[in-house]
């Protein structure tokens, strides 16, 4: 089964044109037009990626990603935050408040959206592979 990652955004083009590039790639793809919709989605099924929208109707980004960190079951869930408001986001406030996460400010390449995806999904399965017993402490 192929890893399963939820697209939110409301603008079609956008979610249209991230997902064909993510299924290309091999994820199997949900996509939600909102924040409501994609809280819906990942509480159906939860996603090993969500990659979010800043701004959308009924519930944004920002809303979404404090539902998600407010679930314990997912405080590790990776997530990709796309804005045009980059001037308004502070990655590093982010990162310190809800890692693992990554901002990318529109326009965006999809090919930058791919090595992000893979490379946090990577280092989410090495965290995930992890356990008290493979410390380097003997």
């Amino acid at each position: 089964m192929s890893e399963r990652i939820i697209v939110c955004d409301d603008e079609v083009h956008i979610t249209r044109a991230v997902s064909m590039k993510l299924k290309k790639a091999g994820f199997d793809i949900e996509t939600a037009s909102d924040g409501l919709l994609g809280w819906e989605a990942i509480k159906r099924r939860p996603p090993v990626l969500l990659l979010t929208d800043y701004q959308m109707p009924r519930e944004n980004g920002m809303n979404l990603i404090r539902r998600v960190r407010a679930e314990p079951s997912l405080k590790g869930l990776p997530i990709i935050l796309l804005t045009a408001k980059g001037f308004e986001v502070n990655p590093v406030e982010l990162s310190r408040q809800w890692d693992p996460i990554q901002v990318m400010c529109k326009p965006f390449s999809l090919k930058e959206v791919l090595e992000c995806v893979q490379e946090m999904i990577l280092t989410s399965h090495r965290a995930q592979s992890v356990s008290p017993s493979t410390s380097l402490e003997n």
